[in-house]
């Protein structure tokens, strides 16, 4: 009864139908300008994006170049570590960022110029080790040859115990009991001394520690036979003319020892860049490069120095990278005095930036020209040194010495001239005579400036100690004595403190003579109201010094001196700084 009502509700009028289509037809035409407006808004919305990506990407990189470039200031077997970890943790950023749109990076990442560098010296550092190993194959030393072919595919062998006592045993003229005994079998041991085993020292030694020695009377012995094969004899008897060959004093082993040299330098710097934390760096650069160099350059201590070796040593100091190593090998370098140490100047000078160019060749002067009373050395000497540095380096040598304090003037004008001649320096003396005439208050301004600057550069107390006295004795009036002590006020009071403690002592242990006088007056200025400043200052000083540690060197030194010269400020400041007083102190 209710279906025929349903039935007509139900059905739409042709009106209603059409008003319904144009309604649908709207609604749908907005939608397709909506669904436009949305597409194009998320694309613009992923170009941001990728310009997002991409900006992050660069800046990721650029911070992560500026922290390669700062951790390069580390130790060098330090930085290879941290810049791979850098450089991977670069990737990996790089990599999550371009999948989030393009799904792998696209470019690739720039590669630190410290990891390049480090690279690149290893690389050198092979082919050098493989170029000294073939060098010492073709002398024919004593070495064997098996060992040294294993060298360049394993350059850590040059450190294990057999490598090490071959090498020793090279070095002397010796040879491993064990490489006898593995070659010629034990007839061959009556020809050997045995240099290890000793009945008091060492009466039982590892078999594998023992060295040997040819008896004095091989050749004689040997002719006898001995049990030995013929091969065998052959092979022992070349052996022999081999260690007798290294250790004779000729150009040829001459040749040997330095192309043993070079791979012990190449293969000890590899190691130490391969193998970070191996070695310290004072260790490599401060002990055994230093003496690989010496002997590279100089066979014995009294050896002149030439342009050839001098040349082979600064190659090989090419190969460190960090210039703070280099620099150390280099002041380690003639430690024993003579030759080797004019070596040190030498590579110093030859660098092609020095600093405190003037300090290091007053240094040089005072290593070639003694002090007290004995006579410059000839001109050779000097003409031997200096022809390995520059012309111009050559020039300001002859300019020091010509006003160089350890020589009178009638020495140094002779000593500057005959240099000059030898050198070829023309013009030299006439411009030195020319800046001669210099007023005596400008000479004095330049000396202390020079003075204050090496005291502003943080230089060595004996060394200003040793400018105050050249300069005193120079010229000792009031007014020089008066503007030490205002140079010294200036510096900061540990500093005038350890100068005052080397004032008295000179480089040839010998007292200077007007270390007393002087050494009064800073007392007496030090305790001077006017100088109330610098007394708390130093007073301080003193006072943190004995608090840390009452028997500080420099603490007991400097109170030693103030009481040589001034009881009254001494117990001024004993009494300031915390110390007990003596008694009966003496003037």
């Amino acid at each position: 009864m209710t279906e025929p009502e349903n039935s007509a509700s139900a059905a739409a009028s042709l009106e209603e139908v059409q008003q319904g289509w144009n309604e649908l037809r709207l609604q749908v035409a907005q939608l397709q300008v909506e669904s436009g407006a949305l597409a194009q808004e998320n694309k613009s919305l992923r170009t941001l994006l990728e310009r997002v990506i991409e900006h992050r990407q660069k800046s990721h990189s650029e911070l992560v170049l500026l922290l390669t470039g700062f951790v390069s200031r580390l130790p060098m077997n330090d930085v290879g570590t941290v810049v791979s970890r850098l450089v991977e943790h670069n990737a990996s950023v790089s990599q999550m960022l371009a999948g989030m749109v393009h799904g792998t990076a696209d470019t690739a990442l720039p590669e630190p110029e410290v990891l390049k560098t480090l690279d690149n010296t290893k690389r050198e550092l092979k082919a050098a080790v493989k170029a000294a190993v073939d060098e010492l194959l073709q002398l024919d030393t004593p070495l064997p040859a098996a060992m040294l072919q294993s060298l360049p595919a394993e350059p850590k062998l040059f450190f294990s115990p057999s490598v090490v006592r071959a090498n020793r045993c090279f070095l002397k003229g010796q040879v491993p009991r064990e490489r006898v005994l593995k070659e010629f079998g034990e007839a061959a041991l009556p020809l050997f001394n045995d240099l290890t085993t000793d009945a008091k020292l060492n009466p039982r030694p590892k078999p594998e520690e023992i060295v040997l020695g040819f008896k004095a009377d091989f050749e004689q012995l040997f002719a006898q036979g001995g049990g030995l094969a013929p091969e065998k004899r052959q092979e022992l008897l070349a052996l022999y003319q081999k260690v007798q060959q290294s250790k004779a004093s000729t150009e040829r082993a001459r040749a040997q020892r330095n192309a043993f040299q070079r791979l012990a330098f190449v293969v000890d710097l590899l190691n130490f860049y391969q193998e970070p934390g191996a070695d310290t760096p004072d260790v490599v650069f401060a002990q055994r490069l230093p003496a690989l160099v010496e002997q590279l350059v100089l066979a014995g201590p009294q050896d002149a120095l030439e342009e050839k070796a001098t040349a082979g040593a600064e190659s090989l100091l090419v190969y460190i990278i960090n210039p703070d190593h280099r620099q150390t090998v280099i002041n380690n370098v003639g430690k024993g005095g003579g030759t080797g140490r004019s070596l040190r100047y030498v590579l110093k000078l030859r660098a092609p930036k020095v600093e405190n160019q003037d300090e290091v060749l007053l240094e040089l002067l005072r290593h070639l020209i003694p002090a007290g009373p004995q006579r410059p050395p000839p001109v050779s000497v000097f003409v031997n040194v200096l022809r390995l540095v520059p012309t111009e380096t050559q020039r300001s040598v002859v300019r020091h010495i010509m006003t160089f304090d350890r020589l009178r003037r009638e020495e140094a004008e002779a000593l500057g001239a005959a240099l000059a001649k030898e050198l070829g320096l023309t013009g030299l003396l006439e411009q030195l005579k020319a800046q001669a005439q210099v007023p005596p208050e400008t000479a004095r301004q330049i000396a202390w400036s020079q003075i204050r600057e090496l005291i502003a550069q943080r230089g060595d107390p004996t060394l200003v100690a040793a400018a105050i006295r050249e300069r005193l004795n120079a010229k000792y009036d009031p007014d020089e004595l008066k503007q030490s002590w205002m140079t010294l006020t200036e510096a900061d009071p540990l500093t005038l403190i350890r100068v005052f403690c080397h004032l008295p002592y000179r480089a040839d242990g010998h007292t200077e003579a007007i270390a007393r006088p002087v050494m009064e007056t800073y007392a007496s200025r030090l305790i001077h109201e006017k100088y109330a400043a610098t007394y708390h200052k130093v007073a301080n000083s003193l006072k943190n010094m004995f608090r840390a540690k009452p028997d500080t060197p420099t603490l007991v030194n400097f109170m030693a001196l103030i009481r040589w010269v001034n009881p009254e400020a001494a117990n001024k400041l004993c009494v300031d700084i915390g110390m007990p007083v003596p008694a009966h102190p003496i003037a």
